[in-house]
């Protein structure tokens, strides 16, 4: 059998059938999976609080928030002469738009807004964060005024040498009553190792008058998580190959913060997923696929409990240690297994 398939069966289907816990074939597949990831520590099984109350075990495994088989970037264009190899992507009304100069030099007529101006008119050089310090100043929900109308990004070469990020995740899903926005955490983690993040503040980002380009995988940088992701592109397309149970669906792209599959985007099943972008699928089980790469959202919210990111490898997992300060913004969400309304 290959290896995604019993990781699959492994991770929804002990949900029904054991108890919240561990074994030892759990681990190796989930060793596999990450086989491409730049592992600083794991995967092992640690005793885990889950966000809705729930103690038992979950798969903690390190990493360094940077991809192994490709180099990220690039993300602000120079001048806006630049071609669109020059800079990344970004959404716009659900479509992945290229960040070349001239879109840059269209802000203004794109939001109709004339405060846009990104580029000098006379050189068309255009204002972008080439420093650590430019980087923490204006990457943030409150962007510095110093850096209003930049594009912004932040380089990997930022981060420390050691940085480093754990996830800890159920090795069984245990389903929620209601979903939950707990995408605060991270939507999951894919299988090379970079986190699969939930939505890009959007509003935040555009009301300072700056864009954050993600590059061609759909990832940028920030100082706290280092690279990830904001949606899943064709960069993830060399994941495990398909079950044969979920080979109609495509492949497994990552494992949610909650301990389900991700699977890849499939737009044969868009219009019957729920709005955490999920369903059932008869004989399987609860499968996540990836939002599409313009929507801003990989998932809409989790199905079951989740575990923890933590800045320390040897750090403790309790999820439902916020979750007693209450919900996150825009808080809980509707039932799974209802179609979605995508407008």
């Amino acid at each position: 059998m290959p290896q995604t398939s019993r990781l699959a069966a492994l991770l929804i289907a002990t949900s029904a059938l054991m108890p919240f816990g561990a074994n030892a074939s759990q681990i190796d597949d989930i060793k596999e999976f990450f086989s491409t990831a730049d592992i600083v520590d794991g995967p092992s099984v640690v005793d885990c609080t889950l966000s809705g109350g729930t103690e038992g075990s979950c798969f903690s495994i390190t990493v360094k928030p940077s991809p192994k088989d490709y180099t990220p970037g690039p993300w602000c264009p120079t001048n806006i002469a630049d071609g669109a190899d020059k800079g990344g992507i970004w959404f716009l009304d659900g479509q992945v738009q290229d960040v070349d100069g001239d879109f840059i030099s269209r802000l203004a007529e794109i939001y109709g807004d004339t405060e846009w101006q990104l580029f000098d008119a006379e050189s068309g050089d255009i204002r972008y964060t080439g420093t650590l310090e430019a980087c923490e100043a204006a990457a943030r929900p409150d962007v510095d005024p110093e850096y209003q109308n930049y594009c912004v990004q932040c380089l990997p070469e930022y981060l420390p040498d050691d940085a480093s990020i754990t996830y800890v995740i159920p090795m069984t899903p245990v389903m929620l009553d209601e979903p939950a926005d707990t995408t605060r955490q991270g939507s999951g983690l894919a299988y090379n190792g970079i986190r699969l993040d939930g939505p890009a503040p959007l509003d935040a980002i555009l009301a300072a008058h700056t864009v954050a380009p993600f590059d061609d995988c759909g990832g940028h940088v920030n100082p706290n998580v280092g690279y990830h992701y904001h949606a899943v592109t064709t960069c993830l397309g060399d994941a495990p190959a398909a079950t044969t149970d979920t080979a109609d669906y495509g492949p497994q792209i990552g494992i949610a913060m909650d301990g389900l599959p991700i699977m890849q985007h499939n737009d044969d099943v868009a219009d019957k997923l729920d709005m955490c972008n999920g369903m059932m699928v008869e004989g399987v089980g609860y499968l996540y696929f990836a939002g599409a790469p313009g929507d801003n959202a990989i998932l809409g919210c989790h199905v079951a409990e989740v575990g923890c990111t933590l800045e320390e490898a040897n750090g403790t997992c309790d999820a439902s240690a916020p979750m007693r300060h209450g919900p996150p913004p825009g808080g809980g969400n509707g039932q799974p297994g209802a179609p979605r309304n995508d407008g």
